[in-house]
């Protein structure tokens, strides 16, 4: 399977991998942040963006989606055969599957998918995605022009970002244009989020939650450690399920320390 991506910066290599109807350009508010440190790979997921679909569907899908990082990942790595990836959301996830099978170096995930309370909040979760495409679709063709006013722009994206304000206009109509297409929200994120069995020795991991984020809630980062007892958890003040535009600086630092290789004295 090909996946469309683009490499920035040198250093070790940082594979981004965004969330469900997004695309790799969610990361452009933090990757001049990333570039003189890292080898940045920012990829578009099967379905997302500039990349093929796959016609496959439930959990067979997220699996899909893994095996075909884990291919990507084989193909860019850096001579010294280690590669870290870090994701948000849906990407959180798949990184987080990587990191338990072996795949990667390190794995850092802000505000992972999987990690519900159960089904009944797994299903919340999703319906907050069906009521913004339900009141999108209800747009029709005015949604492009509806979307110029902020009145309307801003709640709209409110439910991702703690700061829609900081959200062009171009890219949130293309983000809208995924809310309403998108293969993956219809027939993928409603399956069971499974996780591998870890391997022997873990991969360092980092999961980083925003205090803002009414998506996924903040709280559900204390299920991390069911599946990662050795995960290091972050509480991220102010920002919102998508943090990378509320607060670059602090997004930044945080993919950039939990992409770095843990001393061996430490």
């Amino acid at each position: 399977m090909s996946l469309t991506y683009d490499i920035a910066g040198a250093g070790p290599t940082l594979v981004l991998v965004h969330g469900v109807v997004h695309r790799r350009q969610a990361w452009d508010p933090v990757l001049e942040l990333l570039t003189s440190y890292r080898r940045v790979v920012t990829v578009d997921l099967p379905g997302h963006g500039e990349s093929e679909d796959i016609d496959v569907f439930g959990a067979e899908r997220l699996d899909a989606f893994v095996d075909a990082l884990a291919e990507l990942i084989r193909g860019i790595e850096s001579t010294d055969g280690q590669v870290h990836v870090a994701g948000n959301s849906l990407g959180g996830y798949l990184s987080l599957c990587l990191a338990a099978r072996g795949d990667v170096t390190t794995a850092t995930a802000l505000s992972p998918a999987g990690f519900w309370n159960g089904p009944a909040s797994q299903a919340r979760s999703l319906a907050k995605f069906s009521a913004l495409r339900a009141a999108a679709a209800g747009l029709g063709k005015k949604a492009p022009a509806a979307f110029r006013s902020r009145l309307v722009r801003y709640p709209s994206l409110a439910p991702f970002f703690a700061h829609p304000s900081r959200i062009s206009y171009d890219a949130a109509v293309v983000d809208l244009e995924s809310l309403l297409t998108n293969t993956t929200l219809a027939g993928g994120v409603d399956a069971p989020f499974a996780l591998p069995p870890l391997t022997d020795p873990v991969v360092p991991v980092t999961v980083a939650w925003g205090t803002r984020d009414f998506i996924l809630p903040h709280r559900n980062r204390r299920n991390v450690l069911r599946h990662f007892p050795h995960a290091r958890l972050i509480s991220v003040p102010g920002v919102g399920h998508v943090p990378m535009s509320d607060n670059p600086e602090l997004i930044a630092s945080i993919l950039l320390a939990g992409s770095t290789v843990p001393s061996a004295d430490r």
